[in-house]
């Protein structure tokens, strides 16, 4: 792995770390869940043989501190912090983006607000789930995400969270304790110093947006919606899946489940570099799906 080039911006209310890599038109990288830059470790080196690749660390996380920790956050302004690095690294050419989870969300966000800024646009499983049927059903579970942390602090309210996302009957086994080379460490570290930050004021900001479907309608062509191979029936599934079928699409599957950025980069960064260079309809080559029963709830 290269060690990229880092920088500081300054956006209103934070100052964002950013790093670069490679040379050619931008390919800006967005963060989900508790993560930050590094999370795109395992393939930013392979994209940046053609593309500038930039990642950072979003708004409140890691090296990317909030003026004031308790303000509340806005899908609208994590949008605005990616096309702010957008204008400062590609102010005359359109860019690409990937992002991911909660990044996906404010990916979808930018795309719908300044299209004009945006040539391909590419999101893994946002957990958008004001567009499924049963969307109540959901804001009845971020409720009780809230409460459980209100009431009984961050461990509990993450249990609660993650049982939530998971499809009906799934059961996760604890992870084995691995011991880390020192840079996976000090990832793994800042991920769980973010996990407050992110239960507490991304989750209920993130998961509550709706998105603009009309509006994604109408750019649907430079949109690529991606799902996981192995999280079908699962709730970031199927609130991707199901956006898909608003916008009169089939979702591409990459592999992996919801973290198959992390547990299968090569093969992720393989697929990601084809759907960021085709049309945004299916191309030949990629896992396409034939049905989706399991999105309507």
């Amino acid at each position: 792995m290269t060690t990229p080039a880092t920088g500081t911006l300054r956006v209103p209310g934070a100052t964002l770390h950013y790093e670069v890599r490679g040379h050619g038109p931008l390919l800006l990288l967005v963060p989900g869940g508790a993560g930050d830059a590094a999370s795109f470790d395992g393939i930013a080196d392979d994209l940046a043989a053609d593309h500038t690749v930039v990642s950072y660390d979003p708004r409140g996380m890691s090296r990317s501190p909030l003026d004031d920790p308790t303000a509340e956050q806005h899908v609208a302004e994590h949008a605005d912090d990616a096309l702010r690095i957008l204008e400062l690294l590609s102010p005359d050419a359109p860019a690409k983006v990937f992002g991911a989870s909660s990044g996906a969300i404010a990916a979808l966000h930018l795309l719908t607000a300044h299209p004009e800024r945006l040539a391909r646009v590419v999101v893994h499983e946002p957990p958008v789930v004001e567009v499924l049927p049963d969307a109540a059903d959901h804001r009845a579970f971020l409720a009780r995400v809230r409460e459980t942390l209100r009431a009984e602090g961050l461990m509990p309210a993450m249990t609660v969270f993650a049982a939530g996302l998971k499809k009906e009957g799934d059961t996760t086994e604890p992870p084995a304790r691995l011991t880390l080379p020192p840079q996976a460490a000090a990832r793994a570290e800042r991920t769980m110093a973010n996990l407050p930050y992110f239960v507490g004021s991304i989750v209920p900001r993130f998961m509550s947006y709706a998105p603009d479907v009309p509006r994604l309608r109408a750019v649907s062509d430079r949109l690529v919606i991606a799902c996981g191979q192995e999280s079908a029936g699962e709730l970031p599934y199927r609130s991707a899946a199901f956006l898909a079928e608003r916008l009169g699409r089939r979702p591409h599957h990459f592999p992996g489940g919801h973290t198959g950025l992390t547990t299968h980069p090569a093969a992720f960064g393989t697929l990601l570099r084809t759907a960021l260079g085709t049309d945004a309809r299916i191309p030949r080559g990629l896992s396409q799906g034939q049905s989706h029963p399991e999105v309507a709830g």
